[in-house]
């Protein structure tokens, strides 16, 4: 009997003891939900890259083949242009590609209204900070915890990209190309950096706003904005070549601009500046140390900002 009332006690206090605790538990169990849609939708975009890859990639193709468009078969499609199986196919990329170029901003928004806007405005980061947890800790935990997440998200379905990519050149040649966007930005290390930017520069936001909505509206339109200049910024982030002729360029040329030479050299007879497609690696390497900068400094900024308004609990 005493051996047993001695015992007991120390039980509940093991099972406390095998209960995760700690600051990443914390954010992972107040942000369930959002950790569920991000496993979710990376589930789903790589269930849509398998499908490229493999079942709708193999009807297009047959496809072809009974087209005529291709060896064997006799034609009863034309061949400038996919059949239905090949247009499914063709919207599965667009697809594809679309969910990996709206990571970014989903990642800011959330970030901004959701990660860091609402907890300052309901009171639970200022909680946190009473609780031996610094703002300084605070924040890298918000920052640390889904950065790996994203990463381990991003990685494999860029791996997945750019295996169903070079594993369809002829279904390629009617649609994409490799600098179209979004497909550029799958095929490269830009799939990871643009959502670690979407994080970083939604922090800077919700700690700005330090509310939900506007946080979440604010990074919405921002990240869409940033985004969109980098790519107008794009074809000119790497020396491009020239053709002097009057010749169509390839398809698989990025077209840069186009003019006209004198006799001398200077432009006024015709001319047209272009990418071939061995700039993608330096246009990539380029672009992603722009982003990683950009997500450094609004990082750095939103730590600012925090110390600002904490002053010495920093």
């Amino acid at each position: 009997m005493t051996a047993t009332a001695l015992t007991e006690p120390a039980r509940p206090a093991r099972q406390r003891a095998l209960r995760p605790t700690g600051l990443t538990w914390t954010l992972l169990r107040v942000h369930r939900s959002a950790l569920w849609f991000w496993l979710m939708y990376v589930a789903v975009a790589a269930g849509v890259l398998l499908w490229l890859y493999g079942p709708g990639a193999n009807a297009a193709m047959d496809e072809l083949v009974r087209s005529g468009c291709r060896d064997g078969g006799a034609p009863d499609l034309g061949c400038d242009m996919l059949g239905p199986a090949g247009s499914r196919w063709d919207y599965t990329v667009a697809l594809a590609g679309g969910m990996i170029a709206l990571a970014p901003i989903l990642i800011a928004a959330w970030a901004g209204g959701s990660l860091i806007g609402r907890e300052l405005e309901d009171g639970t980061a200022r909680l946190a900070w009473t609780q031996s947890v610094s703002p300084a800790r605070w924040l890298a935990a918000k920052l640390t915890v889904p950065a790996v997440l994203i990463i381990a998200g991003m990685i494999p379905l860029t791996l997945l990209y750019r295996m169903m990519w070079a594993a369809n050149p002829e279904l390629r040649e009617f649609s994409w190309h490799w600098f179209d966007y979004p497909v550029f930005n799958a095929n490269g290390v830009l799939a990871t950096v643009y959502p670690l930017f979407g994080l970083a520069f939604g922090a800077l936001v919700g700690m700005v706003t330090r509310r939900s909505l506007p946080g979440l509206g604010v990074s919405l339109v921002g990240a869409g904005i940033v985004v969109q200049q980098l790519l107008s910024l794009r074809p000119y982030l790497w020396p491009a070549e020239t053709q002097r002729s009057t010749d169509e360029l390839p398809e698989v040329w990025m077209p840069v601009g186009e003019g006209s030479y004198t006799s001398t050299g200077a432009r006024l007879g015709e001319h047209r500046d272009y990418h071939p497609p061995s700039h993608f690696w330096p246009l990539q390497l380029v672009e992603t140390g722009i982003v990683l900068a950009l997500a450094t400094v609004a990082a750095l900024i939103a730590f600012a900002v925090l110390r600002r308004r904490t002053g010495a609990a920093v």
